[in-house]
């Protein structure tokens, strides 16, 4: 038996479909609205969805050398890269010699949080005052302290001074990566080594001088820490006193 369907019952068929699509999507808003104006006035779900955000740490520099804001940008962004590979966010802020006499308007002049680090990019002549190290040292939990003369003459080696701001990344990256991966953090594989060839400068170059996959667990595990105890202790400053 043949079914036949006229032009007005497939009108209407038709009216009541795009009726259901309305309805279904104007449902769907009102529940995205929902989430968002929960998200926003219940302090649990603050925090939950704070939890989900990429761990964040923010890198306060101090250049004590000759090297130009053009090679310490290129720098900041080889280090980008190398914790983005990571799972780490990195915030930079570039902190002038001459601090700002206004304090409200300067960042580098605020109380470091739990997830801020101050990096140093000092000469190797202040070798002799501080530890005698390749790349730099590490001072936990926040400062790590980069020697610009060594990037330098690895660059020079190869007669290339577009490999400066990547090796000089690549050093403030695994200097930082002592601050994150803790004490006694060299390992025989990736960013971490402690002494470096024409092999490891060749991977910087190629974007394969990477943390390890373990390194890069910790380094995220480490950050969502320091994330929690700042947000503790900002709960704590905004409680209320009880009465």
């Amino acid at each position: 038996m043949k079914i036949q369907i006229t032009e007005q019952q497939f009108t209407a068929v038709e009216g009541f479909r795009n009726q259901w699509l309305l309805w279904h999507l104007l449902n769907i808003r009102v529940m995205v609205g929902f989430l968002g104006i929960l998200s926003s006035t219940v302090p649990g779900a603050r925090f939950a969805s704070a939890q989900k955000l990429s761990p964040t740490i923010r890198v306060r520099v101090n250049n004590y050398t000759s090297a130009s804001p053009a090679v310490l940008t290129g720098a900041e962004r080889q280090a980008t890269r190398i914790f983005g590979a990571a799972g780490l966010r990195l915030v930079w802020v570039d902190c002038p010699e001459s601090h700002s006499h206004d304090l409200s308007q300067d960042p580098c002049q605020d109380a470091l949080e739990a997830t801020d680090i101050v990096l140093r990019v000092v000469s190797e002549s202040a070798r002799n005052k501080f530890q005698d190290t390749v790349f730099g040292f590490a001072v936990q939990p926040v400062l790590a302290t980069v020697y610009y003369e060594y990037p330098v003459r690895l660059a020079k080696r190869d007669d290339a001074d577009f490999e400066l701001p990547v090796i000089l990344g690549s050093v403030m990256a695994h200097e930082i990566g002592h601050l994150l991966l803790g004490p006694d953090s060299h390992s025989n594989s990736g960013i971490m080594q402690p002494r470096w060839e024409h092999k490891q400068v060749r991977q910087a170059m190629t974007g394969t001088l990477l943390f390890t996959q373990v390194q890069a667990k910790n380094i995220q595990a480490e950050a969502r820490a320091r994330m929690n105890s700042e947000m503790i202790s900002l709960k704590s400053q905004t409680a209320k006193p009880v009465d």
